[in-house]
C-alpha cells in the first residue's frame, strides 16, 4: 500500500519573509501558490536522474550523466535515499522502489570482497570509490573510500527504516541492510587511531590523510561510532572535533569549511536541529544553525565579489565541489584568471577557492537552512538561464559567466554565445542533496525516519550528542542496554 503523500510544510510565510527581507529579489521569488509546483518539478526531475540512469539489475548509479560513466558508490547511497522520496511523491509505487532497493542491497552483499587489486567490489565491508557500472568491480586503481562507504551506508540505513512492512521483500531488504552495515570494519580503517583514514589501496596501503576538523565526514564518524560490530572508540569524535576552526567570515561566526557540501552532506540524513555535542553546547548553537550561517556567509561573499567574477550577487552564489570548464589560465578583462575543471570550490576563513564557477546544488542543498534566500536564488537561476541550466534532470551541475571563450578546448560543458560556460551533465553526488534536502524542508521525511534508527541514535549518543529529539520518549528505548542496539 502506498503511503499518503508527505505534508508540505513550506508555507507562504517563506516567500513573505523573502519579500520583506530582500525586496531587491522579490521579482524572482515564486509566489506563495507557486512554491509547491516549483519544488514538485525540481524534485521529480532530479529523482529521474537516479531512477532512469541507475542500472536496474545491480542498483549501481553513475557518477554523472547523461553518457557513459563509472558507478559512484556515494551516488548509489543518494539513489537509495531517493527511492522512498519517489514513493512519497508518487513518482513510483512502493513495490517498485522496494524491488530496486532490494536488488541493490543483494548485489552489494553478494559481490566479492577481498584484498586483491582487481576483481572485487571492496574490502572489509568498505567499497571502492568508483565501480564498473555492469560488473561492480573496482574501477581502475581508485581507493577504498571510507567517506563514500559512509554515504552509501546512510542510504542503506534510511531504506532499512523506511521499508518497515511485514512483506517478505521488505523483511529481506531490512535484513540485507543490517548485514551490510554490520560488515563494515570501521575500526580497521584507523592506521593512526583514533582518526579514520580517507582510504586504502591494495597497492600502497592506507592513505596518509585522516579526517580531522569540521567537514563532510561527520556522517562517517557517526556511523562508525554507531556500529554494533566494529565501532571506533568514542575518542575518535573528540579527535575529529579537536581540529575545528571557529571564526567569523562575512559577519557570520561559525565552524568554517569552504565548500558548502561540507555543511550539507551529513544533514541529508541526520536531523541536527536542537541536538548538540560538547563543542556546540559551548558555542550555544547546533550544527543546523552553523550550516545556516555558512550559507549566509557564502551569499555575502558573492555579493561582495572581491575577485570581480561576472554575475556574482544576491541571486548568483554558491561554491562547492563541481564541474568547471577546464584546467587552464586565461587573460580576461585585463587580468590573469585561473580556471579549473572538477574542483572543490569554496570560501571561508580557511581560504578562497573560487574561479567564477557556481553550482546550483550549493544553494539548493541549503534550502532547509535558509529557504528565504535559497528559493529566490533558484527561481532566478531557472528563469534567467532556462534550458542552458535547467533540463531533463533539473539543474545541470554548474555554470561560469566569466568564461566566454568559444574557441577554447573544454573538459566539461559548452559555451553559450553571449552568456558564458554551462555544464552539459548532471553529477550524482550533487543531485542527491538537492532532492533529499528539499524533501527534508517540505516534509522532514529522511530526518524523521532516521531519528528512529537505532544505529544512528547510538552513534549520536556515543559522540556525546543530547537534547531535542534525542531526549524525547521515542529515543529513550535506545539509551539503556547497548547490547540490544
Amino acid at each position: 500500500m502506498l503511503r499518503k503523500p508527505a505534508t508540505r510544510v513550506l508555507a507562504a510565510w517563506v516567500v513573505a519573509s523573502a519579500l520583506a527581507d530582500w525586496p531587491a529579489i522579490a521579482a524572482d521569488a515564486p509566489a506563495a501558490g507557486e512554491i509547491g509546483p516549483f519544488l514538485d518539478d525540481l524534485q521529480e526531475r532530479t529523482f529521474g536522474y537516479f531512477w532512469d540512469l541507475t542500472n536496474p539489475r545491480n542498483g549501481l548509479t553513475p557518477d554523472r550523466g547523461p553518457g557513459p560513466a563509472f558507478c559512484s558508490v556515494a551516488a548509489t547511497g543518494f539513489a537509495l535515499t531517493a527511492y522512498p522520496i519517489g514513493v512519497e511523491r508518487h513518482y513510483v509505487r512502493r513495490q517498485q522502489a522496494a524491488r530496486r532497493v532490494l536488488a541493490t542491497l543483494r548485489f552489494l552483499w553478494r559481490a566479492p570482497q577481498g584484498p586483491a587489486p582487481q576483481g572485487t567490489i571492496g574490502h572489509r565491508g568498505f567499497f571502492y570509490h568508483f565501480l564498473d557500472m555492469k560488473t561492480g568491480r573496482r574501477f581502475q586503481q581508485v581507493e577504498l573510500s571510507t567517506l563514500d562507504t559512509a554515504l552509501l551506508m546512510a542510504g542503506v540505513l534510511f531504506c532499512q527504516s523506511y521499508f518497515d512492512s511485514d512483506l517478505e521483500s521488505e523483511r529481506s531488504l531490512r535484513a540485507h541492510a543490517e548485514r551490510l552495515y554490520r560488515r563494515v570494519r570501521w575500526n580497521w580503517a584507523q592506521p593512526r587511531a583514533p582518526a579514520v583514514a580517507l582510504g586504502w589501496k591494495p597497492e600502497t596501503g592506507f592513505h596518509r590523510y585522516d579526517y580531522r576538523g569540521y567537514n563532510e565526514a561527520m556522517i562517517l564518524y557517526l556511523l562508525a561510532l554507531g556500529s554494533p560490530t566494529y565501532p571506533v572508540a568514542a575518542e575518535a569524535w573528540h579527535d575529529y572535533v579537536s581540529q575545528y576552526k571557529w571564526d567569523t567570515f562575512y559577519g557570520q561566526e561559525h565552524l568554517n569549511f569552504g565548500p558548502l557540501f561540507g555543511h550539507q552532506y551529513s544533514h541529508v540524513w541526520i536531523d541536527f536541529r536542537g541536538i548538540q555535542d560538547d563543542f556546540m553546547r559551548r558555542r550555544g548553537i547546533d550544527y543546523f544553525e552553523n550550516s545556516r550561517r555558512a550559507t549566509y556567509a557564502q551569499r555575502s561573499y558573492a555579493m561582495d565579489n572581491p575577485q570581480d567574477w561576472r554575475g556574482y550577487g544576491e541571486r548568483i552564489w554558491g561554491l562547492t565541489a563541481c564541474d568547471g570548464p577546464a584546467n587552464r589560465e586565461r587573460h580576461i578583462g585585463g587580468r590573469q584568471r585561473k580556471f579549473h575543471a572538477y574542483w572543490a570550490r569554496g570560501a571561508s576563513c580557511l581560504g578562497i577557492h573560487d574561479d567564477g564557477t557556481i553550482a546550483p546544488t550549493a544553494a539548493a542543498s541549503s534550502i532547509p537552512f535558509a529557504p528565504e534566500i535559497v528559493l529566490p536564488t533558484l527561481a532566478h537561476m531557472k528563469n534567467t538561464f532556462g534550458a542552458d541550466l535547467f533540463g531533463q534532470y533539473g539543474f545541470l551541475d554548474a555554470f561560469n559567466l566569466t568564461w566566454t571563450d568559444t574557441g577554447a578546448n573544454l573538459i566539461h560543458g559548452r559555451v553559450v554565445q553571449g552568456r558564458g560556460w554551462f555544464d552539459t551533465q548532471y553529477v550524482g553526488i550533487n543531485q542527491g542533496p538537492i532532492l533529499a534536502m528539499t524533501e527534508n524542508e517540505r516534509s522532514g521525511l529522511v530526518w524523521r525516519e532516521l531519528r528512529g534508527n537505532r544505529h544512528v541514535v547510538r552513534g549520536l549518543r556515543r559522540a556525546g550528542f543530547s537534547g531535542g529529539w534525542l531526549d524525547e520518549a521515542g529515543c529513550q528505548k535506545f539509551a539503556g542496554n547497548e547490547r540490544e542496539l
